[in-house]
């Protein structure tokens, strides 16, 4: 099953462009591979909508044993997962990095408690 996942990066690490990003996130591509959907100078800042359209369409594909990995911009995280939740009804993953354990864990969201499959 992670073969067939994707863990959707929401955008580029910082340092990325000049081959030195401020941290590696490698370890996030044992649950899928690893697909990056903006780079690390993207900016949602007076007119968000053209990178709503270009969002919703790196996320057309997005399965239910796929994941999200955070990084970059709140604003740009917190639409991506507005996206998601829209297609998915509430229900997908993310990934969260353990500073103790430095390892990724698992989150399984559900907004709506529902507890329902999303395999539409």
């Amino acid at each position: 099953m992670k073969d067939e996942s994707t863990v959707y990066v929401v955008q580029e690490i910082s340092g990325t462009r000049e081959g030195r990003p401020k941290f590696n996130i490698m370890g996030a591509s044992e649950f899928g591979k690893l697909k990056f959907l903006l780079d690390e100078r993207s900016q949602m800042i007076f007119s968000p909508g053209p990178l709503i359209v270009k969002l919703k369409s790196l996320l057309k594909d997005f399965k239910p044993t796929d994941y999200l990995l955070l990084t970059g911009d709140p604003a740009i995280i917190g639409v991506v997962c507005c996206l998601i939740s829209e297609q998915t009804n509430g229900r997908y993953n993310l990934l969260k990095w353990d500073r103790q354990e430095k390892k990724y864990y698992p989150i399984e969201i559900d907004l709506y408690g529902t507890g329902a499959k999303n395999d539409d």
